[in-house]
């Protein structure tokens, strides 16, 4: 069956470094497009940042654009989520997110989800 798993959430201090995982199996990974939505306690989730099948464009959110690097390597069935410059208000349950279709921020067209992995901040 279709599953994502992400790995690689911990809890940091501001300005740390840190690089999330995403292991797709049950599809065909190379023909889908991967993204990243986050959820804070409390507020609604949101989207951070997505890649097409191939990788060869990558959009973000405005929240971290310039510190966030999304990458995919098809040979791994794998998806990245690259994080530079760490703030406390990055605190979220980060989702791996697929389809075969690129949704954006839409997050209800997004038809395969992770279960999340915690990444917490601290100033």
């Amino acid at each position: 069956q279709v599953r994502l798993a992400e790995s690689g959430g911990s809890s940091v201090q501001a300005g740390d470094s840190l690089r999330l995982s995403c292991e797709a199996s049950g599809f065909t990974f190379s023909s889908h497009s991967v993204g990243w939505f986050r959820q804070a306690p409390g507020k609604e989730r949101e989207f951070v940042a997505g890649t097409v099948y191939s990788g060869a464009s990558s959009y973000y959110s405005g929240a971290v654009k310039g510190r966030f690097t999304i990458s995919r390597d098809n040979t791994k069935n794998t998806a990245y989520l690259q994080m530079d410059s760490l703030k406390p208000e990055d605190t979220a349950i980060y989702y791996c997110v697929a389809d075969q279709k690129y949704s954006g921020a839409f997050d209800r067209d997004w038809d395969y989800w992770g279960q999340g992995t915690q990444v917490t901040v601290s100033s």
